[in-house]
């Protein structure tokens, strides 16, 4: 027997039983809802056996884990279907992610969107039948023999052969795969699902490999849940900034510029230096940082010294050969290493630190093609970086401030409340990837997770995630397509100052190392910029709009009156416009409202003789006629309090 601990209740249960077989002992409800398991915290398939007491949980549609196998599981019927329709296709891999799930097809030709919905109604009819999935195990002999006709799954046979495990498989009716789990117990479960899309993409995501057809699709236990989702994924595409962005005109790109290179115009650089003199400010008056200015590029031997060269060089942009130049340069990935030669440059004694470099930094990396979205993922960006040198015993505060600073921010432009946090750390099975030994490593993730704890930081641990000198708490936040990108990282450095030679005098009188953070408050403006347009739908909160407020004469009598206007709203700090043009009061008001102005003042006879203007707000619309001082007044409090709506 083996006992089972069930929401802190002790059961007694066979030694083999499945979680499976246990949420039957408990309802036959909770096991038609049930889509995998944990045992002991770790995520399994609802058949998996139990050998030694444990914790279990039952996990439904509503966890995370849960979902994803639901979604596995609907992939599978979705490549059902699809040999079904299309005998001759094959097969490589069909994985749930974050939304919903995909599976790669080599085909005669690309699918269509008529072939999806084909898809569709064979998925339907599947679907009906309640097929079981039976899990089963093969030598690799066996799964070679089984897979002989499908050429991926032939390459993944034989990459697990040397491992001399016996290979999973799930068979539903006629459909045997070659898979790992987790799986729903049949597939009565699924009731609506939608396949969403379809696009190429390289076999294991290299482009030297054959391009395949990818269906993209996404499933519920209700078609209520499906309707709400694509309604949501409706609202998604309206916010989404690639589109709502270029509208508004916030930036545009070029082919003869390239791809991830986009150009900021006139409203888009307007937020761009809103918020980096918003982080300048606050980071060297509030946090006392000073600032640095570096060069965008440097030889490779300062990469070298770093260990750039050895474990990023394949995301930089190399200038030259090194076979055939004497000197090769590259634009530089990150800036810790050009404001180490700032420390450098003069000596320095234990009471000297903390130092705070700051620094807008614009930075390149080499992405790849298929991964550039927008002002999101690009090849020239710029972050507000920086990079804090002290002492051991300065680290826990200098961190918590870093913390600190970072969630001032975040709450200010309002993404704080989106954001989701990172422990990320290195991988001891991979220790060519980093730099370091293991008590190095363990004295940094334990300082870390001191810190985080001490904090009350909700986070999760990921291993393989740290950088290559060290571990990071990555800021996470998601675009309105779900998918995750880090907006800021704070980073622990026990490292770096040795492959530098960058020492101070402590109190002996002694040469010892200083600890260095690298970290960024708001992260990269241009995908912050991204994220603020998704989340107001392009109406960006007075403080951080390009534009406040447009001033709209009803005709020409009042133009003169408009641009007083104007000029007393620059004088008092605001960002103004004014609209004299010879159109309609109604075709001005719209047009501003399309352009997300937060403010329109109105300017009538009757306002220019009262010396009023006329108030519609974009949130609340009309607010009547008051004196310019008073709308001052209003803009002034919204602006000074960031409010966020």
């Amino acid at each position: 027997m083996v006992k089972v601990s069930l929401r802190g209740d002790v059961h007694e249960f066979e030694n083999g039983v499945t979680p499976y077989q246990i949420a039957q002992s408990i309802s036959s409800g909770l096991a038609r809802v049930a889509c995998a398991a944990k045992i002991d915290g770790e995520g399994c398939d609802l058949r998996t056996p139990i050998e030694k007491d444990c914790e279990v949980e039952i996990l439904t549609f509503d966890d995370p884990y849960g979902k994803k196998a639901f979604w596995h599981t609907t992939s599978h019927v979705m490549a059902q279907a699809v040999l079904r329709l299309f005998p001759g296709a094959k097969f490589s891999i069909g994985p749930a992610i974050d939304n919903g799930f995909y599976y790669d097809f080599d085909v005669e030709r690309p699918f269509t969107s008529d072939d999806l919905k084909k898809i569709e109604e064979e998925m339907a009819k599947i679907v009906k039948t309640g097929l079981e999935l039976q899990k089963f195990t093969m030598s690799p002999e066996e799964a070679r023999e089984l897979m002989k006709d499908q050429p991926y799954k032939l390459e993944l046979i034989d990459e697990h052969a040397g491992k001399g495990e016996a290979l999973s498989f799930y068979k539903q009716g006629d459909f045997t795969e070659l898979c790992a789990g987790p799986h729903l117990m049949n597939i009565a479960p699924i009731k609506a699902f939608k396949l969403t899309s379809t696009t190429g993409a390289y076999w294991r995501g290299n482009e030297k490999n054959k391009m395949l057809s990818r269906i993209y699709g996404i499933s519920f236990p209700k078609k209520a849940e499906l309707e709400a989702y694509l309604e949501a994924v409706e609202d998604a595409k309206r916010r989404d900034h690639n589109v709502l962005g270029r509208q508004l005109k916030y930036f545009c790109n070029s082919d003869y510029i390239g791809q991830g290179l986009p150009c900021l115009m006139p409203k888009g650089t307007k937020l761009f230096q809103i918020l980096n003199r918003y982080i300048q400010d606050k980071e060297e008056y509030e946090y006392g940082y000073v600032m640095t200015k570096t060069p965008l590029m440097a030889k490779s031997d300062l990469y070298k010294v770093s260990g750039h060269w050895d474990h990023y060089k394949e995301n930089m942009f190399v200038l030259g050969d090194e076979e055939k130049d004497k000197e090769v340069f590259a634009l530089r990935p990150m800036t810790c290493p050009f404001q180490y030669q700032v420390y450098l440059s003069e000596k320095h004694s234990y009471r000297d630190l903390p130092i705070r470099y700051g620094e807008t930094s614009t930075l390149f990396r080499n992405e790849a093609s298929g991964e550039m979205h927008g002002l999101i993922r690009l090849r020239q960006f710029t972050i507000t970086e920086g990079h804090l040198i002290l002492r051991p015993d300065q680290l826990e505060e200098e961190f918590k401030n870093c913390v600190k600073l970072m969630k001032e921010v975040m709450t200010d432009v309002g993404l704080y409340e989106d954001l989701t946090f990172r422990f990320s750390k290195w991988d001891p099975d991979n220790k060519d990837k980093y730099e370091g030994t293991p008590e190095m490593w363990e004295e940094a993730e334990s300082a870390m997770r001191k810190i985080l704890d001490d904090i009350g930081l909700e986070y999760t641990e990921e291993k393989g995630e740290a950088a290559f000198y060290g571990p990071k708490l990555d800021v996470q936040g998601k675009n309105v397509f779900g998918k995750e990108d880090t907006l800021v990282t704070i980073q622990i450095d026990m490292m770096l100052a040795q492959r530098f030679g960058m020492t101070y005098t402590d109190q002996n009188n002694q040469q010892v190392y200083p600890y260095i953070i690298h970290r960024t408050s708001l992260g990269c403006y241009e995908r912050t910029i991204a994220l603020l347009i998704e989340k107001y739908a392009g109406a960006l909160p007075a403080w951080l709009s390009p534009e406040q407020v447009r001033v709209m004469p009803i005709t020409e009598d009042q133009n003169e009156y408009a641009e007083e206007i104007k000029k007393k709203l620059l004088r008092a700090g605001f960002r103004p416009t004014c609209d004299s043009r010879y159109e309609k009061i109604g075709f001005k008001i719209r047009e501003a409202q399309l352009e997300k102005v937060p403010y329109m003042l109105v300017v009538g006879a009757k306002e220019m003789e009262e010396g009023k203007v006329a108030v519609r707000s974009r949130r609340d619309g009309d607010l009547g006629a008051i004196s310019l001082d008073e709308f001052i007044a209003k803009l002034r409090e919204e602006v000074d309090n960031k409010v966020c709506k």
